[in-house]
């Protein structure tokens, strides 16, 4: 059929071209006017079709346009109605595209509740994204203490284990606390050997604070005088003059100068307290800190370990170096020049020395710890101590030094950009109220 069609359509032409070319050559002949050539016989026949369809044209479209008008009719509400249902359908799936999409932009972001304890004991509350990093979190609390040589504090949390951890702040907060509430503790992350090259009064304020709340707990150890001297300095700070009218013999009974608080004490404070008459609080503040510099433990960030005999010792991290106890006594010390790498593996700390002077050889000794986190935990305290006390050029990243075990580097500045920094605040000294410590009622929930 296709092969015959296809033949036909194709001699057609040929078939109509000669009765045209033979019309043409009468024509021009001078052929009398007449009726012309008969027609062919296919000619005939599309006549015959053309005529037909003409005498029955008028009733035929007439029948069709009604039909076409009921149909047409229909048709545009079947169209209409598919048309809604098609938006409804196309809404609902862009909308379930949407929520599916991890670039959703309606939704607003998840904010956290975190409470941070003050040095003072008071509570501050405040909201950050779920997705926000530490820094945001120290920038506002250190906003609401209008402090701002805050390189040397720091935000704390406890783990899982209740172990303390000190908040990354180049991290994001849930990635460092997995579960349970956002708690904090703001504290003294980096005590500076020297106090009096503090710019600020109100940042030796937060000192003296934190260094109340070592000696309270235990962690500062002190002697009987010392616990005493401190203490009036204390009471000079928050009380002012000692005043015979107003001040009882119970004055300060309220006050807690030592983890165990004696009569005797408390004595020996009011009679030193009566000697420190016209001394300011920033001045009583002053004496407190260079006071508490001199004491051997000040600055000490204290962590359980066992040396290679399996004996209890407890390691030491301060600005002068790595500091090893027995019994509360220190027993060895390793000052930051002497050391040339620190790592761990596992639950294993190594510290590796500079061979001394009559020496041929480097050293490394080896310390176990609790578990694999106690470890990373005392190698970054040691990586963030010697970055921010040792590092006179901050510019320079720490080359060869602390490379095992963890990428981790202290993100902050270092002392000698945050001594520089603090030279030029230009700033009125700012007014702050000297709380009284909450004394008795103090709470220390988040620090230990």
């Amino acid at each position: 059929m296709t092969t015959e069609s296809g033949s036909d359509s194709e001699s057609k032409p040929e078939q109509e071209a000669e009765p045209q070319e033979a019309v043409g050559a009468q024509g021009h002949a001078g052929a009398p006017q007449g009726p012309g050539p008969e027609p062919s016989g296919e000619e005939q026949h599309q006549a015959l079709e053309q005529f037909q369809a003409a005498a029955h044209s008028t009733p035929v479209r007439k029948e069709v346009t009604d039909k076409e008008r009921e149909f047409a009719a229909g048709a545009a509400k079947q169209l209409e109605y598919q048309q809604l249902e098609d938006d409804k359908l196309s809404q609902k799936s862009s909308s379930s595209k949407l929520s599916r999409s991890p670039l959703k932009i309606v939704k607003k972001p998840k904010s956290m509740q975190c409470k941070v304890i003050l040095l003072d004991g008071s509570e501050y509350t405040c909201d950050v994204e779920k997705r926000s990093r530490g820094q945001v979190l120290f920038d506002k609390v250190c906003e609401h203490l209008n402090l701002l040589e805050k390189d040397y504090f720091g935000l704390t949390y406890r783990d899982a284990e209740n172990q303390k951890n000190w908040l990354d702040p180049a991290k994001e907060i849930k990635k460092q606390i997995r579960s349970g509430a956002w708690h904090f503790s703001f504290n003294v992350k980096f005590y500076p050997p020297d106090p009096a090259q503090l710019s600020e009064d109100i940042t030796r304020y937060y000192l003296c604070l934190q260094l109340r709340d070592d000696i309270v707990s235990g962690r500062l150890p002190c002697s009987f005088v010392t616990l005493a001297l401190l203490g009036s300095y204390t009471v000079q700070s928050e009380l002012g003059d000692y005043d015979p009218d107003e001040c009882g013999n119970d004055y300060i009974s309220e006050f807690r100068f030592a983890p165990n608080h004696t009569k005797e004490l408390e004595d020996k404070v009011i009679e030193l307290h009566k000697s420190h008459r016209g001394m300011t609080p920033a001045e009583a503040e002053m004496h407190f800190l260079e006071n508490a510099k001199k004491l051997s433990m000040y600055g000490v960030d204290l962590h359980h370990a066992k040396d290679s005999e399996g004996v209890e010792i407890m390691l030491g991290v301060c600005a002068s170096g790595l500091l090893i106890y027995r019994d509360r006594l220190r027993i060895n010390r390793f000052a930051w020049p002497k050391v040339l790498k620190i790592s761990y593996k596992r639950n294993n700390f190594y510290i590796k020395i500079r061979p001394g002077e009559f020496e041929q050889f480097e050293s490394t000794i080896g310390f176990k710890l609790p578990n694999h986190r106690a470890a990373k935990r005392l190698w970054k305290v040691c990586v963030e101590h010697h970055t921010f006390f040792r590092l006179l050029l901050p510019e320079a990243p720490p080359k060869k030094f602390l490379t095992l075990g963890s990428k981790f580097r202290y993100s902050g500045r270092t002392q000698a950009q945050t001594r520089r920094a603090s030279a030029l605040i230009d700033r009125p000294a700012p007014y702050f109220e000297r709380s009284s410590s909450k004394r008795y009622t103090m709470s220390r929930s988040l620090d230990g």
